[in-house]
């Protein structure tokens, strides 16, 4: 199975850090958040990938044709003009590079991407800024015992401040961070099957729009419930937080040994 990941936008709510790099790009710890998606999906066996890029998309180039340089220890000899490279640390991983636009929404990206899916085959697809625990072998498995064309990960939305617990005009406790009112949104980490771009008309299009409207019309879209850690990387402080979660070593999305 593959995985398509969308990692084309602006990142235009962390532009201290993506006026540099494309949003996949900022690091986590010493790897990219890209890096952390990608481990949890070959954690689960998929290690088939198909990246979306757009915004600088030349640095994402770069990182995965120096991949082995970023990993290993190397010796350059220059008189010879000779690279070894000594306790390579490569993954199993396939990942395609697809051109998909500077301006291109979601939908379109996907749609561009549809060339190097196979016509029969499920797929995974998600956003190339957000973490989670999310058991993607579960989700596979929900899918197709469900029969629709797409499912979405559906979570609670982290809250954004932490609460105050008052009880008879008392503060008892602070609570850092609680789920947000009940209410479950889209968390990507979806599964597809290629029926799905037909129902994008082109690069303008954006995947949260027609697409999955359409779906959830026409009684083709399920919801696969997450329970679990889910952190989005929209702004600074939550990329503060997710690398504070790694350095500690206490980060829900690192499943795999």
């Amino acid at each position: 199975m593959k995985a398509v990941i969308l990692a084309g936008g602006l990142g235009t709510r962390i532009s201290e850090e993506s006026h540099l790099r494309p949003k996949p790009m900022i690091e986590i710890g010493e790897h990219p958040i890209l890096w952390h998606i990608m481990k949890i999906y070959a954690h689960h066996g998929i290690h088939d990938f198909i990246i979306c890029l757009g915004y600088r998309s030349y640095v994402i180039k770069e990182y995965f044709a120096n991949y082995f340089l970023h990993r290993s220890d190397v010796t350059f000899d220059l008189e010879t003009n000779q690279i070894t490279y000594h306790a390579a640390k490569a993954e199993p991983w396939r990942v395609t590079l697809v051109e998909t636009g500077a301006e291109t929404m979601t939908g379109g990206r996907l749609k561009r991407v549809a060339g190097y899916l196979d016509p029969e085959e499920t797929f995974c697809m998600t956003y190339g800024d957000g973490v989670a625990d999310v058991d993607i072998t579960k989700l596979i498995a929900y899918h197709k015992s469900e029969g629709r064309e797409a499912t979405l990960t559906a979570v609670a939305p982290p809250g954004r401040f932490g609460a105050t617990i008052i009880k008879n005009g008392a503060v008892t406790e602070f609570v850092e961070k609680p789920a947000g009112d009940n209410g479950l949104i889209n968390g990507g980490f979806f599964v597809l099957e290629p029926s799905v771009i037909s129902r994008i008309a082109g690069d303008t299009i954006p995947w949260e729009r027609e697409p999955l409207t359409g779906l959830a019309t026409d009684g083709q879209l399920s919801a696969y419930r997450h329970t679990g850690f889910w952190q989005p990387m929209d702004t600074l402080r939550e990329k503060t937080y997710l690398e504070q979660l790694w350095n500690n070593g206490k980060a829900p999305w690192h499943v795999w040994g």
